[in-house]
């Protein structure tokens, strides 16, 4: 950290702000509280310098050597009062106080022009480390092969799920030196290609580096990370989809605008026919069904689809015991907004259970084939499409995905509401609904087994076309799992 007087010239300047989601709160008594999405800090006894320089980073960017050339005392702050300025004492209580908020602290770069930041470097982790070093201008510099550059609300942001750090990009001048790295190149051969001052484009490199998007060849000329074998293992998508949905970044419910409460229950959609099921008696069932240890001690068998028709009752009491809803209640996370949830078979966080059943029936005595919607809270199927066409395509698709050469008798496609998750989970919305799918198909293949049924769980390439036969609203809800229910093989 710089926390040199005023006096030093530069043609860039390092600048100093908190996050968005930090408030600084000074008391009268001068006690200083930070909170942040990481947790409160109290600094007790904080020097006169510390509070002004959190003060001022909680308004933006500001130049930290310029704190107390521009420092007006606050009546309201009697430990404020009288001239302020840098002491040993103070720089090194600053220094700690940044440390210890690290994870809050945004480090940007700008250039005494009074048009703001060229880049800004945000941490989105506890405790980063931020130590910029000048970078010999002619040691080859690329992006990560991890990084990704797309529109931010600030510029373009850079971001790796391999970095500690996010960088907006908020001047072209960045966003000029972050796309040359595309390929390697040098600080040398950036200025010569750009005509960006020397001094301006090393700094950017710096900053760049520091925070992790960009990588420095070593003295062969080779990356680190393309030799690292456990990063080798990662494609760059399913690493950010890990990194991403793992940590809570800025996204979260309360930058979700428009959302509003999403229902328990998907509206009914379409005019089509609306069938009732079966209701079977548990209480019989709970007598006569296999225990839970021989179902799961039982070989699992690969799917092999069969030309045997299943019943409508067959199809209602499956989806009865493994997807209806037993009843609806207020629910929240701890700390987390309420909401209102609902209880099924199958687990799911919060209770949210986002997930919706489409059934495409083959064949099934008492169902006509087509395309149809479960209502879990009513317990019945509404037709959504009776195309012939859509629906072979879809038992297609589940007939290739299951390795076999029928189609079955019938797939069921797991779709999940998103604004259901995102409106609690934010980021991390999309991650836990895959963990539920898991957790439903495993419950319907339990509830299969106990029926005599075999069910099975098939990947289906989709691209759009599931989405065009269930006639989905895109992106709002997906497609995110399947599982086809058959009879056994004998």
């Amino acid at each position: 950290m710089t926390t040199d007087p005023p006096g030093t010239v530069a043609e860039t300047i390092p600048l100093w702000s908190l996050t968005d989601d930090s408030l600084v709160e000074i008391g009268e008594d001068g006690s200083l509280v930070v909170v942040t999405r990481w947790g409160e800090y109290e600094f007790v006894d904080a020097e006169p310098l510390v509070l002004e320089s959190l003060r001022r980073m909680a308004l933006g960017p500001v130049s930290l050597a310029n704190v107390t050339s521009s420092w007006e005392p606050v009546e309201r702050e009697p430990d404020l009062e009288g001239e302020l300025s840098w002491t040993a004492e103070g720089a090194d209580a600053l220094r700690q106080a940044l440390k210890e908020l690290g994870g809050s602290v945004v480090r940007s770069l700008g250039l005494a022009d009074g048009r703001g930041p060229l880049l800004s470097v945000i941490p989105v982790v506890l405790a980063p480390v931020f130590a910029p070093v000048e970078i010999p201008a002619t040691r080859p510099i690329r992006l990560s092969r991890f990084s990704s550059l797309r529109s931010d609300a600030d510029g373009m942001g850079l971001e790796s799920p391999s970095a500690r750090y996010r960088v907006v990009l908020s001047q072209p001048w960045a966003v000029h030196v972050a796309a040359t790295l595309a390929t390697a190149k040098s600080v040398a051969d950036i200025v010569s290609t750009t005509g960006i001052d020397a001094s301006v484009v090393g700094a950017i490199v710096s900053y760049l580096v520091a925070a992790g998007v960009v990588q420095v060849a070593g003295e062969h000329g080779r990356f680190a990370e393309d030799e690292d074998p456990e990063l080798g293992l990662w494609s760059p998508d399913e690493l950010s989809f890990h990194t991403t949905s793992r940590t809570w970044r800025p996204g979260g419910p309360a930058d979700l605008p428009g959302l509003g409460k999403p229902p328990v229950v998907k509206a009914a959609t379409g005019d089509g026919p609306v069938h009732p099921l079966y209701r079977p008696d548990l209480a019989e069932r709970a007598e006569s069904d296999p225990t839970l240890t021989a179902l799961l001690e039982n070989d699992h068998t690969c799917p092999e689809f069969t030309e045997g028709v299943l019943t409508a009752e067959q199809i209602g009491e499956f989806l009865f015991r493994g997807a209806r809803i037993r009843s609806i209640g207020p629910a929240h996370l701890p700390n987390g907004p309420a909401h209102s949830a609902s209880q099924r078979p199958y687990f799911s966080v919060a209770c949210l259970y986002e997930l919706e059943l489409y059934v495409s029936v083959n064949r099934c005595s008492g169902l006509d084939r087509g395309i149809y919607h479960y209502d879990p809270l009513e317990h019945r199927l509404a037709l959504v499409n009776a195309d012939e066409a859509d629906l072979d395509a879809m038992l297609d698709m589940a007939m290739i995905g299951g390795g076999n050469h029928r189609r079955p008798s019938a797939l069921i496609t797991v779709t999940a509401r998103m604004p259901r998750m995102a409106s609690v989970l934010g980021g991390g919305a999309y991650a836990t609904t895959l963990a539920h799918v898991g957790a439903l198909q495993q419950t319907l293949y339990l509830v299969a087994r106990a029926m005599g049924l075999a069910a099975h769980a098939v990947p289906v390439d989709a691209g759009d076309r599931v989405d065009r036969a269930l006639k989905l609203d895109w992106p709002a809800e997906v497609s995110v799992g399947e599982c086809v229910l058959d009879l056994p093989v004998d």
